[in-house]
């Protein structure tokens, strides 16, 4: 990843409206929190967090009984981080970009990014993750991916919507199965710093009303990235099928991954 114009206006999309992010993303599932503290973030455990957002991962940790620093580049979503976390005295929220945030003298017992750490400068993630932690920590990152099942004749007709409207679009793009998606530690394990990861896989679906689905759309960056005139095209496209075809909802599946690998000494 590069500081081009394209990556800093597309990792600050999700800072332009974070209210519509609380309210739309959806929550990950309870038993990556569950897996997360068998890991190592049990109650107690001094945890950082890279990219918080609003605190979809940091409030069921806090839950959990961790102490936190949560550090996160968007100020409007920083701030709607700290509304939602008012209730715990153990977590702080950061306002500032990770690369350039100084690290305390304090090691951590773990360090976490959920659904961030690919927007993070491949230069810097893993050695300052690693520097951040004591040895033995633990680095646990969650990744999303939309994969095949849910509404799948929506999703397939939904293909000429984006071919039509972002042309950046792949050909017969079509959902992958859960399967095909690689569990992948190279970076870490090539960085020296830490072991080989551990993965944990969770498979799930969240159905969608029609104002709901264009809703999490637009918290995607490459959708808000579109042109105007391409962004709506593409969702009065989308909601033509949804409600013409669909009945007003359609169900998304999804993969969430947790990859957990420990800091060598």
């Amino acid at each position: 990843m590069t500081d081009s114009a394209d990556y800093v206006r597309l990792r600050t999309t999700f800072n332009e409206d974070a209210e519509r992010y609380d309210r739309a993303r959806p929550r990950y599932p309870e038993q990556l929190f569950d897996d997360l503290a068998a890991a190592g973030a049990e109650p107690g455990a001094r945890v950082l967090e890279i990219g918080c957002g609003t605190g979809k991962a940091t409030v069921p940790l806090a839950e959990r009984g961790c102490h936190i620093v949560a550090v996160e580049l968007g100020a409007a979503m920083a701030a709607g981080a700290r509304r939602n976390l008012a209730r715990f005295d153990s977590v702080e929220v950061v306002t500032a970009a990770f690369e350039n945030w100084p690290l305390p003298e304090q090691p951590f017992d773990v360090v976490i990014a959920a659904t961030a750490f690919h927007w993070i400068d491949p230069a810097v993630r893993v050695a300052k993750s690693a520097d951040a932690l004591r040895p033995g920590g633990i680095l646990a990152t969650v990744s999303t991916h939309h994969i095949a099942g849910g509404t799948g004749p929506f999703f397939a007709a939904a293909q000429d919507c984006y071919e039509r409207f972002d042309p950046a679009t792949p050909p017969d793009l079509r959902l992958e199965e859960a399967s095909t998606i690689p569990e992948d530690d190279t970076e870490l394990v090539q960085s020296r710093r830490f072991g080989p990861a551990t993965f944990h896989r969770y498979e799930w679906e969240q159905p969608y009303s029609t104002a709901e689905y264009l809703d999490v759309l637009l918290t995607y960056s490459g959708h808000r990235a579109l042109p105007d005139a391409q962004r709506s095209g593409l969702l009065d496209c989308i909601t033509g099928l949804i409600d013409g075809v669909h009945g007003g909802q359609v169900v998304k599946r999804y993969l969430t991954e947790l990859r957990v690998a420990r800091r060598t000494p």
